[in-house]
């Protein structure tokens, strides 16, 4: 456990139970980096992604809508290398969605757009708009499936488990300092337990369906591939650290074969140290129990916020 800044104490006492903010998405932007200024749409003079979204999504936004909340974070994932040299591009991840995609080209704000009409916005209003807006509004604020075409190498249905940890240095220090001490031990126990922890840029074709060879045999097998990156903040420092843990739909359980019990499962854990990471990966990610002790909540493939 790394010292703390005197000033800064762990908030022990508090029941972290309850504590997470309702959300209809996630947006990882993938910095490749986890120095980011307090405010991250302040990053290169507001030249960045997470800005361009929050302008959509945030208050007074193109696309505000108060029953659909998308929540915009940096991740320090790098991101995927785009084929033409020398193109400015970023990627994202989308969560509970569990989609990637890889390239969002900075040359005009089409991209952009294309992942808010195409990803962000929902399929279907919330019944509380039902005769309060008009017919152009209401269009305006649903999904455009069409324009999902214009990105490209979009993966749906990823299957990492995703362990994000805040390690907004520049917003707080506890989360700065306990951020990467636990992405460390994470890292370490994952691999240890059979995980395939990768750390580098999604290569462009890793997350093909690939068909299988006749000589493959089926058997069980838990081995299965993760990353671990520092995110900026989710809230609730004084919980620190800060973790989430995405187990996508297609995880099985330690037998290889059934389903795993929290599959597509985002699990909010708050006051995690080093000493708890062993516990966790046994616990969550291995046997799909929830760890009362430092739950903060969790969200579902229906977007409900689930709570004990």
């Amino acid at each position: 456990m790394p010292d703390l800044p005197a000033d800064l104490p762990i908030d022990r006492k508090t029941p972290l139970n309850g504590q997470i903010a309702a959300y209809n998405e996630q947006v990882l932007v993938c910095t490749g980096t986890s120095d980011w200024p307090s405010k991250i749409e302040d990053e290169n003079s507001g030249d960045n992604l997470a800005a361009d979204l929050k302008e959509l999504f945030g208050r007074g936004g193109t696309y505000t809508d108060p029953f659909h909340h998308i929540s915009v974070l940096n991740a320090s994932f790098p991101p995927s290398v785009p084929r033409l040299v020398g193109l400015q591009s970023s990627s994202v991840y989308l969560l509970p969605s569990f989609t990637y995609i890889p390239f969002l080209p900075r040359l005009s704000f089409d991209a952009v757009e294309a992942l808010a009409q195409g990803f962000l916005l929902p399929e279907k209003l919330h019944p509380m708009h039902d005769g309060a807006l008009s017919p152009i509004h209401r269009d305006r604020l649903t999904r455009k499936p069409a324009v999902r075409s214009l990105l490209y190498g979009v993966r749906e249905s990823i299957p990492d488990v995703l362990v994000l940890i805040c390690g907004h240095g520049g917003r707080d220090a506890r989360c700065g300092i306990m951020g990467p001490v636990l992405q460390t031990a994470f890292e370490k126990e994952l691999g240890r337990v059979g995980f395939n922890v990768e750390q580098g840029p999604v290569a462009p074709e890793e997350y093909m369906d690939k068909p299988p060879k006749e000589e493959d045999a089926p058997a069980p097998t838990t081995s299965t591939t993760a990353r671990v990156g520092l995110i900026s903040h989710i809230g609730g420092h004084k919980f620190a650290g800060n973790v989430i843990v995405y187990l996508p739909p297609s995880l099985k359980a330690a037998d290889g074969l059934s389903a795993h019990p929290l599959a597509g499962y985002g699990l909010w854990y708050g006051r995690v140290e080093p000493g708890h990471v062993e516990g966790l990966v046994q616990d969550t990610i291995l046997q799909g129990k929830v760890v009362e002790d430092h739950f903060r909540g969790a969200i579902n493939q229906q977007r409900e916020v689930v709570r004990l």
